[in-house]
């Protein structure tokens, strides 16, 4: 692929994908702050999608857009009145010294405070006191959940089905923490007070006294609902019930409960114990107490919250898997193989893999089933799963976890 065509590839799979980015600022969806650290800290990229407008500079990112929306007549593609907005004021981007973001000079990579900059985080008098979690779920989600707060120093009871799968969570940490004091980064006396911290059931009675209790069980409507009419009951008053659904409405899970304004979303990354996002996903009836007290916890076990309303993909989800699709469009029609178009968005775009050998770790049912999710959610025809993507999921080509998906992999 010539240098021009690998720029070209790369520019046609991420402009649009920092549209989308400005769309949700401009809607009011999530701050310009939350967009990029979730971008960042949920995908490992190197900037936000913000950051890299005024980088590249809003001019030039509308002027791009405009072009491509010319060829395609993709209203995804269209440029966002916000950026025409923006420009007329003089705000074109880090090399004017403000854009999304404002700057200490022209040209200057320093961000300085503005109005439109978060006021800083107050004090604990207003968030509720969470000094037992509970979680509910055995798979690897919920085992890196529970590692997690147990960590962070909070005594965790944990539900599982089974006194097996009970045992199963504590053995998979328990593997965890040996690794880790095996390479220095634990000593054997902390490893040990993790596991102090573990209680085990198969009842959910045994979360009655929990302040906080995290669901990480199967991603199905219909077994989150019974859990959360479950989890009002048993749980106490005042007790903060999160969900760490990724693709089903927060809200649903909320009005089968008589505490709507207690539930939250909490979505973590896959591993848990690495990845620093959570996603804090907020409905029309979440209490701002409730919200505070979630920012201020995951602040304490050191990951990083970003705040959203009730949308399927939230921020990382709506962003990513749009430009994957598109990336497997692309691969159809010809502009490239997987391997020129992975290589082309590394060069051009700094990031740390191609889409094809993302979607790979990802695995290529998951990102099937997040597509569909956003098309029933969103309903454009720009987000119908590409056919390629379809036809490998009914190969059985999933990605690294099979061995081969849009790449080959040796076992």
């Amino acid at each position: 692929m010539s240098a021009t065509a690998s720029r070209t590839i790369a520019d046609t799979l991420v402009y649009p994908y920092l549209n989308h980015a400005v769309a949700m600022y401009e809607e009011g969806y999530a701050s310009r702050e939350d967009i990029d650290a979730g971008m960042r800290f949920g995908c490992g990229l190197p900037r936000g999608p913000l950051a890299v407008v005024d980088e590249l500079g809003l001019d030039r990112v509308r002027d791009a857009l405009a072009e491509l929306y010319a060829q395609t007549g993709d209203v995804r593609h269209q440029p966002r009145p916000v950026l025409d907005a923006l420009v007329a004021q003089g705000r074109t981007g880090r090399a004017a010294g403000a854009g999304f973001y404002t700057y200490a000079a022209p040209g200057s990579d320093e961000v300085v405070p503005d109005e439109s900059t978060p006021a800083p985080a107050g004090s604990d008098e207003h968030v509720r006191t969470v000094e037992t979690v509970g979680v509910v779920g055995s798979g690897t989600m919920a085992t890196g959940i529970v590692q997690v707060f147990a960590q962070a120093g909070y005594p965790v009871t944990y539900v599982a089905r089974t006194q097996d799968k009970v045992d199963a969570v504590r053995s998979s940490i328990s593997r965890a923490l040996d690794r880790s004091v095996e390479k220095g980064r634990t000593t054997r006396e902390e490893a040990d007070a993790v596991l102090g911290r573990l209680t085990g059931a198969t009842s959910r009675d045994a979360l009655a006294d929990a302040d906080l209790v995290v669901e990480a069980i199967a991603e199905d409507i219909d077994v989150k609902t019974e859990l959360f009419i479950d989890l009002d009951r048993v749980c106490r008053d005042g007790a903060i019930l999160a969900t760490t659904t990724s693709s089903l409405p927060v809200a649903d899970l909320a009005a089968v409960t008589s505490r709507p304004q207690d539930v939250v979303g909490m979505h973590f990354f896959n591993p848990a114990p690495v990845m620093r996002l959570v996603e804090v996903v907020r409905t029309d009836q979440t209490a701002q107490d409730v919200l505070d007290t979630v920012r201020t916890l995951c602040a304490r076990t050191r990951k990083v919250p970003v705040s959203c309303a009730d949308r399927s993909g939230f921020i990382v989800n709506a962003l990513l898997f749009p430009y994957l699709n598109d990336a497997v469009r692309a691969l159809e029609e010809g502009h490239g193989s997987a391997e020129d178009i992975d290589a082309a968005v590394v060069a051009e775009h700094e990031y740390p893999m191609g889409p094809f050998a993302l979607l790979d770790v990802v695995g290529l049912d998951v990102s099937l089933a997040i597509q569909r999710e956003l098309l029933a959610e969103f309903g454009h025809p720009g987000l119908v799963p590409a056919q390629r993507l379809v036809e490998h999921v009914e190969a059985g080509r999933l990605g690294r976890k099979t061995g081969s998906g849009f790449l080959t992999y040796v076992k």
